[in-house]
């Protein structure tokens, strides 16, 4: 397994993703919605971060700390107008 690159969340934008998602199970898929909204809960409310664990095309893990201003149907919107692909999202806590 590869280590976990801590990343600043400006560098996402120079990363390139897979069009297919990292979890491959259902239910897992299902938690990181659940996630995803608590995560938002958490920005929005009390502009708490929150740390993401996440995938790039050539499978190498990073982890970002920062704010969830919004969720769209494919990606999640970070502080700073910034997009990661939920696909690519490993875990949210």
């Amino acid at each position: 397994m590869n280590p976990i690159v801590q990343l600043k969340k400006e560098d996402i934008a120079s990363i390139r993703f897979s069009h297919t998602d990292v979890l491959a199970n259902p239910v897992s898929v299902l938690l990181r919605e659940k996630d995803m909204e608590r995560a938002l809960i958490l920005g929005n409310l009390e502009h708490t971060k929150v740390r993401i664990t996440f995938m790039d095309l050539y499978q190498s893990t990073y982890e970002v700390e920062t704010t969830v201003w919004a969720i769209t149907e494919e990606s999640i919107c970070l502080k700073g107008h910034l997009y990661l692909p939920k696909k690519a999202v490993l875990s949210l806590c």
